[in-house]
């Protein structure tokens, strides 16, 4: 017997963990079909791509983001910068075989590299933006990875053990909703002296130069009962190949107009994991 096919072996994995998506439509169970299609009893459908992901956006949604950006952020995160972030992150993630969601997954490098580190976690990865999951299905077979809002979520109550947000806007009433009790959302957000070497060149004495995560920090200690805050911040070699790699990922770089005069030797990672519990 020769090996699955891409589409194939995702619809297996979409078939193992059926129970956690809900019709983004009308709210009811899902079910996923040997063929491919996820539907719902009143008959809402969605199928499989060649790919392997699913799109359950219930119309259509304009990304601001390309094909070329995401090829860009797979290069940087695959290069090695965020591995100790990473590394943070796994350690949070106590639970046996657990079943996480990444929300703003993008082309889904930061949860294929955290699954990498735990045993049977189950990833799922969505995003409103098409490009960046269909580069996740290309680049990861492990995970699954899925078109969605969830301001209109596909997913059922209680579905998951860990919500990640990693640099990405958060819905937190969605959050409090998906998690399981006891569950964990892990948001990562910059420090101030993340990028510090980009933000010199780019934004030298302007206002930009300089960031503050306040305000974020105490929207989400209001939103959850125990939170707690962790710091990972590092310097360390920038290849040079990848410096305009990392300037097309980074909302920082869309806003230079002479990106070839951008010279980086190093880049330091400065994030807050902002841990919160119900």
């Amino acid at each position: 017997m020769g090996l699955l096919s891409k589409r194939a072996q995702s619809i297996q994995q979409f078939q193992q963990i059926i129970e956690i998506f809900a019709c983004p439509l009308c709210k009811q169970q899902m079910t996923m079909s040997d063929e491919g299609k996820m539907s719902c009893p009143s008959n809402h459908s969605f199928d499989v791509a060649k790919q392997g992901y699913i799109y359950l956006l219930s119309h259509p949604m304009q990304s601001m983001y390309s094909k070329d950006l995401f090829e860009s952020r797979h290069e940087v995160i695959q290069s090695g910068i965020y591995d100790q972030v990473q590394q943070v992150i796994a350690g949070e993630i106590n639970d046996q075989y657990p079943i996480i969601l990444d929300t703003g997954c993008g082309e889904g490098s930061h949860l294929h590299r955290i699954c990498q580190r735990l045993d049977g976690a189950i990833g799922v990865g969505v995003d409103i933006a098409k490009e960046g999951i269909v580069a996740a299905a290309k680049f990861y077979n492990e995970e699954i990875w899925c078109v969605g809002d969830l301001a209109n979520s596909p997913y059922n109550e209680a579905a998951f053990d860990v919500i990640l947000n990693f640099l990405s806007p958060a819905n937190y009433e969605e959050f409090k909703r998906l998690l399981k009790p006891g569950g964990k959302v892990i948001k990562v957000v910059p420090q101030e002296n993340y990028l510090k070497e980009l933000r010199v060149q780019a934004f030298a004495d302007s206002e930009k130069e300089n960031y503050s995560n306040e305000r974020t920090v105490e929207r989400f200690k209001a939103s959850f009962n125990k939170v707690d805050i962790k710091r990972v911040t590092y310097t360390l070699p920038l290849a040079e190949h990848l410096v305009q790699k990392l300037l097309e990922m980074t909302p920082i770089g869309w806003h230079i107009e002479h990106k070839e005069n951008i010279k980086l030797q190093q880049i330091t990672i400065d994030l807050d994991l902002l841990i919160g519990m119900e």
